[in-house]
């Protein structure tokens, strides 16, 4: 436990005094080093870790937990299956759908896109679409209308808006006489939704399940089940379990499976910005072994002084540990508190910049979302604490043990 002269005098010698206010500025710039590179990676964690929840709370908001496919074509009999799945404590809803690859036209202007044939009210037991909708209503998707209900920057794309006709060109064809002619149909604009997420808004068109059924040619068979599950991360597992209870060869997939790319991206550009930014935090903490060796260089006689009169080496030691920690401790401290702040506005600060600037900052082409979420995860903001004490205790190790193996007849010799 540490005695009050000993906490006294390393708090003394942080305060500037005639002859040491340069040792004290440096002191100032280690402690200000160190709270720069708390408070950013602070704040780039924090981002990261919005990034990935908004990213997770839009793709689950578009996509259902988990899906059920047939092993080689459409899933038949899924009117059965769906009973089945539901019997299923697990498993809170079930809706079938199907899903193909097509091109939609308007005038001259075209764009590729996956169309999804779903009963709207089923699609609303899985997902959040209905909740996402900027004009029109889901439940316009009934067989037989031919409506379709597209993203938002897709409808940006082919110019067209509530009302107006596009054509569907899919891949599977029909014979004629004239050789093979691609299936399509003229559907009306009845809806348009935006998810927050460019793959959905700028690639993805909704219909209705039988207009799906005829346009996709798959009878009264469906492309598979999407699952709604009471735990979105074991959707696998619950899916995977389901698929084997049901019998007979079905692909089973979940949102972690269909989007791993993304959040593998995220994992490991966190992992490298973590470990960046923590040399960044070791440099400014090692900046203190400078600081405390000037201090120890120009305390030598009051080293001397205070061993003549008893105190032991390891008190010495201690008053340079305690200077060295106080540094850090103040620089952590506001960095980490500075970091929070930052990280809570930092939504407003980029939409302030962009406004500034009539600049982009984040195209939602590029970075799928269009704004910059941060979340503040308490357990990391303590680990980076703990971590930045630790490399400021290894800093102050070195000056603290060579200013107590100092020789007061040594250090008192031209005194």
């Amino acid at each position: 436990m540490f005695r009050p002269y000993e906490i006294n005098l390393a708090a003394r010698y942080l305060r500037a005094r005639s002859g040491n206010g340069f040792i004290s500025f440096i002191s100032l710039v280690s402690m200000i080093g160190i709270a720069l590179g708390v408070a950013v990676l602070v704040v780039v964690l924090s981002v990261m870790n919005g990034f990935e929840r908004e990213l997770q709370e839009r793709i689950l908001s578009m996509t259902a937990h988990a899906t059920i496919n047939g092993y080689d074509g459409p899933l038949p009999d899924w009117q059965s299956l769906r009973d089945r799945a539901l019997e299923n404590d697990e498993v809170v809803a079930a809706a079938p759908f199907v899903e193909g690859q097509g091109v939609l036209i308007q005038g001259e202007r075209s764009s590729g896109a996956a169309l999804r044939a779903v009963d709207p009210i089923l699609e609303a037991t899985v997902s959040r679409i209905p909740e996402l909708m900027l004009a029109g209503d889901l439940s316009v998707l009934t067989p037989g209308s031919y409506n379709i209900v597209l993203g938002s920057a897709l409808a940006e794309q082919l110019g067209v808006t509530i009302g107006d006709k596009v054509i569907a060109v899919v891949a599977q064809g029909r014979v004629t006489p004239a050789g093979i002619v691609p299936r399509m149909r003229r559907f009306t604009v009845a809806g348009l939704f935006s998810a927050g997420m460019y793959e959905y808004d700028r690639g993805l068109g909704l219909i209705a399940l039988g207009d799906g059924q005829t346009l996709f040619q798959t009878g009264e068979e469906a492309t598979g089940l999407r699952l709604s599950v009471s735990d979105p991360l074991l959707a696998y597992d619950f899916a995977r379990q389901l698929a084997l209870s049901l019998g007979g060869p079905h692909y089973v997939t979940d949102w972690t499976r269909q989007h791993r790319n993304f959040f593998r991206s995220i994992k490991l550009t966190k992992t490298i910005m973590f470990i960046i930014l923590l040399m960044v935090i070791g440099v400014a903490a090692f900046n203190i072994i400078s600081t405390l060796a000037m201090v120890v260089r120009d305390k030598t006689p009051d080293i001397a002084i205070l061993k003549t009169m008893g105190s032991r080496a390891g008190s010495i030691s201690t008053i340079f540990a305690v200077q060295g920690t106080l540094i850090g401790l103040l620089g952590t401290s506001f960095g980490v508190l500075a970091g929070i702040l930052l990280a809570n506005r930092l939504t407003a600060i980029v939409r302030f910049l962009e406004d500034l600037l009539s600049i982009d900052l984040l195209a939602a082409d590029v970075y799928f979302i269009s704004d910059l979420p941060a979340f503040v995860n308490p357990f990391e903001v303590a680990q980076i604490t703990v971590l930045a004490m630790v490399l400021v205790w290894i800093a102050t190790l070195v000056p603290a043990l060579r200013a107590a193996r100092i020789e007061p007849a040594k250090a008192l010799r031209h005194e």
